[in-house]
C-alpha cells in the first residue's frame, strides 16, 4: 500500500474523516528501540505525504485527516511521535498502539498522559482499542476524547447483555426522594449484576459489565434486560425470551442483544459527558465500578484495590 493508493481510497470513499497512514506494528513486547524509533519516523513521513497530497484534492476539501502518534511503549518516543504530529495541520490524534491487552495498564496509563499534554487541547484525541468502560474511564481521566465503539458487539457475540450501572443524575420522578430511595435504587440495579469476570488480557471473555443470557437462571426471568432502559428491547421482551433465542440459535438474539448493548453504551458516553460537565466523574466512577464484580461462580472480587489508583 502506496501513500498514492491510500490518498486515492480516500477520495473515493470522502469520508467525514480519516487518519493518515501509520507504521503501527511496534506494540508487540519484543519490538526492539531502533524498531520503534523507525515507525515513528515512517508515520511522520507517511503523514506528510498524506497533507500534501490531502491539500491538493478538490475531493477531500471537506475531508478530516488525524494524525497517528505511534511510539510503542518507548516514553521518549510517543512524546517525540505526539510532538511532531501536533505541529502539523491536522484536524486531531489517534492514538495507537494502546488496545486492550497490549501492554501493562498501568504503562499505559502513564504513556497516554504524557502524549496528551503534548496535544492542543481543542482537537480530539482518539483511542484506538479501547472499550471497556473502566479502561474508558481511567483513559478520559488520561486526556482521552473519543473511543471506538465496538465493545457492545463483542458483548453481543459472547451472548450477554451489558448491565452495570452509570447513572449520576436523580431521575426526574423521584427527585424528591430521600437518601433510602437511593439506596433501595441502587441496590435493584445491584440484582442485574453480572455473573462474568474482569479479565484483562482475553478480549473475548465476558466481562463484570454484562450478564450471559445463555445461563438458565434466567430461563423463568420475565423482567426486562435492565431495569428502566429505554431500548427496544427492554420495552417488548424480557430475559427469559432473550435466553431461549440464544439456546435455540435464533438469528434474532443478536438483533434484540444489540439495540441493547448500543444504547447502554451510548446511555453511558452520554452519563460521562454529563458527568465531565458537572464535576461528577468520581460519582460515575462509583456507579460503574461498583463495590464488586460478581463472578460466575459467585465469587466476588473486590474493586476498591484494584484501582486504588483512580
Amino acid at each position: 500500500m502506496s501513500v498514492a493508493k491510500f490518498m486515492a481510497l480516500q477520495k473515493v470513499v470522502q469520508p467525514d474523516w480519516y487518519q493518515s497512514m501509520a507504521d503501527g506494528e511496534t506494540w508487540q513486547i519484543n519490538a526492539s528501540r531502533k524498531r520503534v524509533r523507525k515507525s515513528v519516523d515512517r508515520t511522520l513521513a507517511h503523514l506528510d505525504e498524506c497533507l500534501l497530497l490531502h491539500q491538493k484534492s478538490q475531493e477531500l476539501d471537506r475531508v478530516s485527516m488525524f494524525g497517528v502518534v505511534e511510539g510503542g511503549d518507548i516514553l521518549e518516543e510517543r512524546v517525540r511521535s505526539a510532538r511532531e504530529t501536533a505541529k502539523r495541520p491536522v484536524a486531531g490524534f489517534c492514538l495507537d498502539g494502546f488496545q486492550s491487552g497490549a501492554m501493562d495498564p498501568t504503562l499505559r496509563i502513564q504513556l497516554i498522559s504524557a502524549v496528551t499534554k503534548e496535544l492542543p487541547e481543542d482537537k480530539p484525541r482518539l483511542l484506538q482499542g479501547v472499550g471497556r468502560p473502566d479502561e474508558v474511564l481511567e483513559c478520559v481521566e488520561a486526556g482521552v476524547d473519543l473511543f471506538e465503539g465496538f465493545f457492545p458487539f463483542q458483548a453481543t457475540e459472547r451472548g450477554c447483555a451489558l448491565c452495570f450501572s452509570f447513572n449520576v443524575s436523580p431521575d426526574p420522578e423521584r427527585a424528591g426522594g430521600t437518601q433510602t430511595d437511593l439506596d433501595e435504587e441502587q441496590h435493584t440495579a445491584g440484582e442485574t449484576q453480572p455473573n462474568g469476570d474482569l479479565n484483562c488480557d482475553d478480549q473475548t471473555q465476558m466481562t463484570c459489565f454484562e450478564m450471559n443470557l445463555r445461563d438458565k437462571r434466567y430461563q423463568d426471568d420475565f423482567r426486562p434486560l435492565v431495569e428502566g432502559c429505554g431500548c427496544y428491547c427492554c420495552k417488548n421482551h424480557q430475559r427469559a425470551y432473550v435466553h431461549h433465542l440464544l439456546v435455540t440459535n435464533e438469528l434474532l438474539a443478536g438483533v434484540l442483544l444489540m439495540i441493547h448493548n448500543t444504547s447502554h453504551y451510548q446511555s453511558f458516553f452520554h452519563s460521562l459527558r454529563e458527568a465531565l460537565a458537572g464535576d461528577k466523574l468520581d460519582l460515575l466512577k462509583k456507579r460503574v465500578l461498583g463495590g464488586s464484580c460478581q463472578l460466575a461462580d459467585g465469587i466476588n472480587v473486590d474493586n476498591s484495590k484494584r484501582n486504588d489508583r483512580d
